[in-house]
């Protein structure tokens, strides 16, 4: 409706009944061209139906839904069912053409429009987190592992001798296919264990920059979120020790932009040092479904031959799916209550460990996942470490993770001793539980509970088996 349109009206309909509505039309399209001018994450979260007037607004400006379109081309738009249709937004082209992702695609302003406002959003979003000198981000449709993949074939067209990628070791498993996908050789560097936590060897990754030669390594590939007792790497070290050997240095920032900490550490290390590129997943740091990421970096025109790499276009839902998300994801009441849910968990975790003769791992340096020993459950059957964590699933815990000693996992060729506990010994078995976005106090409470229920059941079980039944002693 325009302003014409809405005159015309007022002789339908009593004037002022439309003229109401057509201020609350301008409402939203104040809303709309804030964001238009700015580019930046709003303060104030928008509506649904604010969110749901702009989507459609943009749709219209795809020459799929123009009234009359005649197409004769392969790629038209056509979509065989409305329910996925209307499930995109009707924005059906997607972006990118000719193989350019950050091309703007003719037939789809209002698809183009929309990406390039999502990339403008999220950079803003990043530098509200704390890489504050970000130059420049965009949205791609792979998860992690591959966006991390697509950094490093970039960097090979930079540094074609170079076959070798160090990667101080972190138990999860996309991250090491990325090297493998990029056809590099992963060169595992073991973390140190100090006092409970297990940090980056910085003199280990050292030697063996001088054992390869700077020339034959593609980057270091570093992690910032990851899973208790492993906390983030030391970035500003590593990132000062690109910088002198003049190596590329790649981060797995995976779910921490939802961090002050790990957005921090990234900022410091570009700021002493090199850090090439970082890269974010969608879906743990904005709740949108899995199958998106962010690649930012500090240097635009890396990030933009990182782009140019990326092969033809995408379907653009990830794009509706974080425009309409982020608003109510990133605001500072939401990321302060995280703080606060996380010393919840970390006293409530505590608070039972101490119950069953256990201990909460001291892990300062993780702003994210905590970890509770589970040595004493251990004691009473070489199986109850791995049956609670069948246990929990069962009772609907998902997200909490058990970590028997001493498993093995062969990935690509590798071996892994003591996998998922990032070391070849950690000293102890543990139960791993995290604080992150979307979580609540209600899920916190719940999880204790539940946790709570099942080492009692398995302790008693442990006791069962280990008594004489009354027959047996008879019997003797």
């Amino acid at each position: 409706m325009n302003s014409e349109n809405f005159l015309l009206s007022e002789k339908i309909v009593s004037p002022s009944y439309v003229r109401q509505g057509s201020q609350a039309r301008r409402g939203h399209e104040q809303l709309i061209r804030q964001l238009l001018e700015q580019g930046k994450c709003p303060e104030e979260g928008w509506s649904e139906s604010t969110v749901e007037l702009f989507l459609n607004e943009l749709a219209v400006m795809d020459s799929n839904n123009f009234l009359g379109n005649c197409g004769v081309g392969e790629r038209e738009g056509r979509v065989a069912s409305g329910l996925v249709a209307r499930r995109h937004y009707r924005l059906i082209h997607g972006i990118g053409r000719s193989g350019d992702i950050a091309a703007i695609q003719p037939k789809a302003a209002g698809s183009s429009l929309l990406n390039k406002l999502t990339n403008s959003v999220v950079l803003d979003i990043l530098k509200l987190s704390g890489v504050r000198s970000v130059a420049s981000c965009f949205v791609v449709p792979m998860a992690t592992g591959m966006s991390l993949a697509l950094c490093f074939l970039t960097l090979r067209h930079r540094r074609p001798k170079a076959r070798y990628i160090i990667w101080p070791r972190i138990d999860q498993k996309s991250c090491f296919k990325s090297m493998i996908t990029a056809g590099f050789e992963p060169v595992v560097v073991e973390n140190v264990l100090d006092g409970d936590e297990l940090r980056t060897d910085l003199e280990a990754v050292e030697r063996k920059v001088e054992e390869l030669g700077a020339e034959n390594i593609l980057c270091v590939h570093s992690t910032t979120s990851c899973f208790a007792p492993r906390v983030p790497d030391s970035l500003e070290e590593l990132a000062a020790m690109c910088a002198k050997h003049n190596i590329p240095h790649v981060v797995n920032n995976a779910y921490g932009v939802q961090s002050s900490k790990c957005m921090h550490l990234i900022q410091q290390g570009a700021r002493v040092g090199r850090i090439d590129a970082f890269v974010q997943s969608l879906d743990k740091n904005f709740m949108v479904p899995v199958g998106g990421a962010i690649i930012a970096g500090f240097d635009a025109a890396f990030i933009e031959e990182i782009s140019k790499m990326y092969p033809g276009g995408w379907a653009l839902l990830q794009c509706c799916l974080v425009a309409s998300t982020s608003v109510f994801v990133f605001s500072h009441e939401r990321l302060h209550d995280l703080q606060e849910i996380y010393s919840i968990l970390a006293e409530e975790l505590k608070r039972l460990a101490s119950a069953h003769g256990e201990r909460l791992l001291h892990t300062p340096h993780n702003p994210i996942s905590l970890a509770m020993s589970l040595d004493g459950l251990q004691a009473t059957s070489d199986k109850a470490v791995t049956q609670l964590g069948s246990m929990l699933f069962t009772r609907q815990v998902s997200g909490a993770r058990v970590i028997p000693l001493g498993k093995e996992q062969i990935i690509n060729g590798y071996t892994f001793r003591g996998f998922m506990s990032h070391s070849e010994s950690y000293p102890c078995p543990y139960l791993n539980a995290a604080s992150a976005i979307g979580i609540t106090r209600e899920d916190v409470a719940l999880c204790i509970k539940r946790l709570d229920k099942s080492l009692k059941a398995l302790k008693k079980e442990g006791k069962a088996a280990r008594s004489p039944s009354p027959l047996a002693s008879q019997n003797l």
